[in-house]
């Protein structure tokens, strides 16, 4: 029997840390060990890096966009980081925010949520602002699956004021991305775990937006979070966490995303050597999970 995936996410946060290490090839930021910048040198670097997550995070997040800039090439790339993940036992949530009409949107749902995926991942975040109809394909395959489906609400990107924050017609006038959240409740409870009673129909609470994320948590209920904007886009760790909620052991409620600050800080990206690469990304990696954990028992 498939175990639920909010169930799963939330047993590796319990035991490794809120950490979640992006998977993000940019060009410009791939250690020259690994070779010239190019689907190759990005296949290397991240199956290395899922290495080095081993044992220290329990979620990765690769970057579908960054991958398929190279073509086929890049989507091998992609599949064998993917695959490396899922061996290797972490948790992988696919960065590809897929949107489409419902026919399209299955296809994409079996692609990556199916059984039997060239690309294995275990969530994939996806656009709701075509409408409710095309997440359902996503959530019928992850509910079949045992996987989950993230839905981007509040992001961290300047931009997110353009839509998101706008108000809407009703009686307070709620922002856009309130209303997006409250339309979620039948598929949150359709992904809800049962040992956890966490979903795994997460939203996307941007860092940079603390306030906004509590009003989310208000709204969202039982929904896991994935927060991006910590580390290099500038929010602290107890930012991070104003839409998670107190459980016994400490601030709960998803996973917080650091992309370029552990996996491509600068001392590693200037390492002279493999060793001293594998020292600086371990360095990293274990400093950002202790900061989170101890921002969450703080």
């Amino acid at each position: 029997m498939k175990t639920n995936f909010a169930d799963r996410l939330i047993a590796g946060v319990r035991k490794k840390g809120p950490l979640c290490v992006g998977i993000d090839p940019h060009a410009t930021m791939l250690p020259a060990l690994f070779g010239e910048p190019g689907p190759d040198a990005a296949a290397k670097w991240g199956v290395a890096l899922v290495e080095r997550c081993v044992g220290r995070a329990a979620v990765v997040k690769p970057q579908a966009g960054l991958f398929e800039r190279w073509g086929a090439r890049g989507m091998a790339a992609l599949e064998q980081v993917c695959q490396a993940a899922t061996r290797a036992g972490l948790i992988v949530i696919l960065d590809a925010k897929r949107g489409d009409i419902g026919s399209t949107a299955e296809g994409y749902a079996e692609g990556y949520l199916g059984a039997g995926s060239s690309c294995p991942c275990d969530a994939i975040t996806v656009n709701p602002y075509m409408g409710i109809d095309t997440l359902q394909p996503f959530v019928s395959v992850a509910e079949r699956e045992g996987k989950g489906v993230v839905v981007l609400a509040r992001t961290s990107n300047p931009g997110s004021k353009d839509f998101q924050q706008k108000l809407i017609a009703g009686p307070e006038g709620e922002p856009l991305y309130i209303h997006v959240a409250r339309s979620l409740a039948p598929m949150i409870a359709r992904l809800r775990g049962p040992e956890t009673g966490w979903s795994g129909l997460m939203m996307v609470a941007g860092a940079t937006g603390p306030a906004e994320a509590a009003r989310l948590r208000a709204t969202s209920g039982d929904a896991l979070f994935l927060v991006p904007g910590y580390g290099a886009q500038g929010a602290g760790a107890r930012e991070s966490m104003a839409g998670f909620v107190q459980r016994a052991g400490g601030l709960e409620g998803g996973v917080v995303n650091a992309s370029r600050s552990v996996a491509t800080p600068e001392s590693a990206r200037g390492a002279a050597n493999i060793r001293d690469w594998e020292r600086a990304i371990d360095f990293a990696i274990t400093a950002a999970q202790a900061e989170l954990v101890e921002a969450a028992r703080a």
